[in-house]
C-alpha cells in the first residue's frame, strides 16, 4: 500500500510491531498532513535536548517520584507548559508539533510530551485511557501511582483517579480496573485521531476531518463503522461514487444497524440525482 508522503510515513511506523511503534513520530506525521510545512525531525532533537535538560537538573538517587518532580518542574514551571483549558477544541492542541511550539494542548498531546521526555530519560511510562481524561503511569506494574501530564504533572493514586472521573461525569462514578489499563501505541494514537475527528465535524470542516478519518481506518481496516463515517464524508463532499461504496459497504455487513434505515435513504438519494 503506498500514499502520498507524510502518510506513508504514517502507514509504515504503525505497520511495525507495537512495541516498536514510535509514538512521538507517528503524532508529528499526523500534524504534518494537515501542517505540512515544518521538518519533523526537528523535534524529535527538541524532545532529546528536553529530556537532556531534565537528567542536568535529577537529584540522586533518582527514584521514581524524584523523576517526575524533575519533569514537573522543568516542563510547568521553567518552561510554562499548561493544559489548554480555555481553548480545548481548537484543533491545534492535537497537533504535536504545535503543542511543543505553543506549549499547551488537551491531556492525551500533553501526556505524549511528558512520555517522550521519560522515555528519552530510560525512565518508560504507558498512557492510560480513562474515560473522559487521559492520564499516564512509570510502566513497571506494581507502580501504584499516575500522573496528570494536563494538571501540571500532579500525582495520582486510584482513589484520586475516581475521584476525577466523578468530576468529570457530574456525577458519582465507580473506578473499574479496566479504567486504569495501560493503552498500546495504535490504541493510543486512534484515541488521538478520534479526538481530532470530533472537532473537525463538529465544526463541519469534512475535508481535514476525511483526512483523519482515512488514517483511522488504516489503524483500524475491520473497523466498519469508521468506514461507515467516511462514507458520509465522502457524502457531503459529493464524492458520491466513494460514499457509495463505503455505505454501501457498511448496510452489508450490517443490515440490522439502527442507522440502516438513514443510509439507505442517503444511497436512495445519491441514485436520483444521478
Amino acid at each position: 500500500m503506498t500514499f502520498a508522503e507524510p502518510r506513508q510515513q504514517f502507514y509504515e511506523e504503525i505497520s511495525q510491531p507495537e512495541n516498536q511503534i514510535d509514538l512521538a513520530k507517528a503524532a508529528l506525521y499526523i500534524a504534518r498532513e494537515h501542517q505540512p510545512y515544518f521538518n519533523h525531525l526537528e523535534y524529535l532533537q527538541h524532545l532529546d535536548r528536553m529530556a537532556a535538560d531534565v537528567l542536568e537538573r535529577l537529584e540522586k538517587p533518582a527514584y521514581p517520584l524524584r523523576i517526575i518532580k524533575a519533569i514537573n518542574h522543568y516542563l510547568y514551571d521553567e518552561l510554562g507548559f499548561r493544559g489548554n483549558r480555555t481553548e480545548y477544541y481548537d484543533p491545534k492542541n492535537s497537533f504535536f508539533n504545535q503543542v511543543i511550539d505553543r506549549r499547551t494542548g488537551i491531556p492525551i498531546t500533553m501526556s505524549l510530551v511528558y512520555l517522550e521526555i521519560a522515555k528519552r530519560m530510560d525512565f518508560p511510562m504507558v498512557g492510560i485511557g480513562m474515560p473522559g481524561h487521559f492520564l499516564i503511569k512509570p510502566e513497571f506494574e506494581d507502580a501504584g501511582i499516575y500522573v496528570d501530564a494536563f494538571g501540571r504533572g500532579e500525582v495520582l493514586f486510584p482513589e484520586d483517579c475516581e475521584l476525577r472521573l466523578s468530576e468529570i461525569y457530574g456525577q458519582p462514578m465507580k473506578l473499574r480496573p479496566e479504567f486504569l489499563n495501560p493503552i498500546a501505541p495504535r490504541q493510543f494514537l486512534r484515541r488521538m485521531l478520534q479526538n481530532l475527528k470530533a472537532i473537525y465535524m463538529n465544526v463541519g470542516e469534512f475535508e481535514e476531518a476525511l483526512k483523519v478519518v482515512e488514517r483511522i481506518v488504516i489503524l483500524s481496516p475491520d473497523d466498519i463503522k469508521e468506514k461507515r463515517d467516511r462514507g458520509l464524508i465522502y457524502y457531503q463532499l459529493y464524492r458520491w461514487s466513494e460514499a457509495r461504496c463505503d455505505l454501501e459497504d457498511y448496510l452489508n455487513h450490517l443490515p440490522t444497524a439502527q442507522d440502516a434505515g438513514i443510509i439507505q435513504q442517503l444511497l436512495d438519494r445519491m441514485d436520483l440525482d444521478i
